[in-house]
């Protein structure tokens, strides 16, 4: 039996199964937690019309946003069809429509400036470097030496989401640059890492938002930006530059290219180009 003291370690043992990434596996715990404590209920007495009111009080009443719908509409889910083993038609019937927004770019001039501005080495270098390879936060931060191939000027992601691995091209510049953070800069290590803290353990996630965010504003950004605008600023640049829509998906590691196909939609000499051949078709009119 299912009880309100066990679930968490049930649930946690499922999830592990279905290979779910610690951050699912947490995100989905806390959001059948809300649920159970909201409903007032133990695993065993939840019903399907139970969940049914519950994902209606987050849409109406706590008017959450989407992708919060959305990560409590999956938990559920998973909990009664996978945990508990029940097979609710309301699930089937859940659909949470995420808006379609345009991704904040920073122009190169302003990537530059945002990182020229970070004065701690080990820092600035790892920016540079999720910037310069269009990586995930979690990805730069788990790169290792030996993932760099410098003969074949690639740098071989492991486990990426989904996971999966994928090869990106490695810029001349940005090994250089590295080769010197190598010999100069670099702290000592207790692993692998290329990027470590002043312990030699990986740096935080959180440690290395807040030097962004403060780069930016010394920087005087006039527009919000995250570490994870670097990625999308550096899919932007590559499609303004005449890189193929499906060169840019593989280098991303995008399962879908609907979810590349968005930096079209920002590339400002894209804009030029088309009124460019616009004005020469219709110049007869």
């Amino acid at each position: 039996m299912i009880t309100l003291e066990n679930w968490q370690d049930r649930m946690r043992g499922d999830m592990r199964l279905h290979d779910l990434r610690p951050r699912t596996i947490g995100g989905y715990l806390l959001a059948v937690r809300l649920f159970l404590e909201r409903a007032q209920l133990t695993p065993e007495e939840a019903t399907e019309e139970d969940v049914r009111k519950y994902v209606l009080h987050l849409r109406d009443e706590r008017l959450q946003a989407p992708s919060s719908i959305n990560i409590a509409v999956c938990a559920l889910r998973f909990f009664f069809m996978h945990t508990l083993g029940r097979e609710y038609d309301v699930f089937e019937l859940m659909r949470v429509n995420k808006p379609r927004t345009l991704p904040n770019v920073l122009s190169r001039q302003e990537v530059r400036h945002a990182l020229s501005v970070i004065e701690h080495p080990v820092r600035r270098v790892a920016l540079t470097t999720i910037y310069a390879l269009g990586l995930r936060l979690g990805e730069g931060l788990r790169l290792q030496v030996g993932h760099i191939e410098s003969n074949r000027h690639v740098v071989m992601v492991k486990s990426g989401k989904g996971p999966k691995d994928r090869a990106v091209p490695l810029p001349q510049p940005l090994l250089l640059r590295l080769r010197h953070y190598w010999k100069h800069e670099r702290p000592e290590l207790k692993e692998k890492l290329l990027f470590v803290g002043a312990e030699g353990n990986m740096i935080h996630e959180s440690t290395l938002q807040k030097t962004f965010t403060a780069a930016c504003e010394d920087a005087k950004l006039q527009r919000r930006a995250t570490i994870h605008t670097l990625r999308h600023s550096y899919a932007t640049h590559l499609i303004e530059a005449g890189i193929s829509l499906r060169t840019v998906q593989d280098i991303l590691g995008h399962a879908n290219l609907r979810t590349t196909e968005v930096y079209m939609h920002v590339t400002v000499p894209g804009r030029e180009r088309v009124q460019e051949v616009v004005d020469q078709l219709m110049s007869d009119l």
